[in-house]
């Protein structure tokens, strides 16, 4: 035999031997073993990795009692990736199919964080300020005394806060245009939507100026008129 062929003989019976793993079958790992392998890898922080096994797990084993673990741990790896979309996909789908499982205030609270963990700064859009708001609010309403709720509130102020520093530096604006109508509507918003945020004094300042300028405005054009 030529020594061509020889080598090839000798790689194939090494394959047969080992057993390749690029050969590798779902039986070649069980749920368990999946599941011990996502967890590891997500403990070590290589979130790409478990959710590579999770899905695996989901995928091959779909009503063991491992499948579960596998759907939270899969959007639990996406949030530590900052893949907040991904994230809230998964915890969503997990509440949606399982609505009563004992995770589901840590879900809720999860999908509430991947909205606050966004927050922009007042000058900039409030969505994600008021997307964590509405869910930390329905995380609230429904478990009122879960830890995960007494974390919601504090998080919950903190949007508040950002909501009413938003509608304030939006009255500033106003109010440096001389757009003194605007800028007092923006003001009682301050007032009345968010009066426990810390931002009470300064808006009656500017609430104060704005009235000052809209009732001399007023008696200018009286007076204008007057003189006709």
């Amino acid at each position: 035999m030529s020594k061509p062929r020889i080598a090839v003989a000798l790689l194939i019976a090494s394959i047969i031997v080992t057993g390749c793993a690029w050969f590798q079958t779902r039986e070649d790992l069980t749920a368990s073993e999946l599941a011990s392998e996502g967890m590891d890898a997500y403990e070590f922080g290589n979130y790409r990795t478990a959710i590579e096994h999770f899905e695996k797990l989901k995928d091959w084993y779909p009503f063991s009692k491992f499948a579960i673990l596998a759907e939270l741990k899969i959007a639990d790896a996406h949030y530590r990736l900052k893949e907040y979309e991904e994230a809230i996909f998964a915890y969503e789908s997990f509440e949606n199919l399982h609505p009563r499982n004992e995770a589901i205030p840590y879900v809720i609270y999860q999908i509430g964080r991947c909205y606050f963990d966004r927050l922009e700064t007042v000058d900039r859009d409030q969505t994600f300020a008021r997307k964590s708001l509405e869910v930390f609010g329905r995380l609230i309403e429904r478990f009122p005394r879960d830890p995960y709720a007494r974390a919601a509130m504090a998080h919950r102020i903190e949007c508040l806060k950002s909501l009413a520093g938003h509608e304030f530096y939006v009255g500033r604006y106003y109010y440096n245009a001389k757009r003194y109508k605007a800028a007092l509507e923006r003001f009682k918003g301050v007032l009345f939507d968010y009066p426990d945020v810390g931002a009470h004094y300064p808006t009656l300042q500017y609430l104060g100026r704005c009235e000052a300028a809209l009732e001399e405005a007023s008696q200018r054009a009286s007076d204008a008129k007057n003189d006709k």
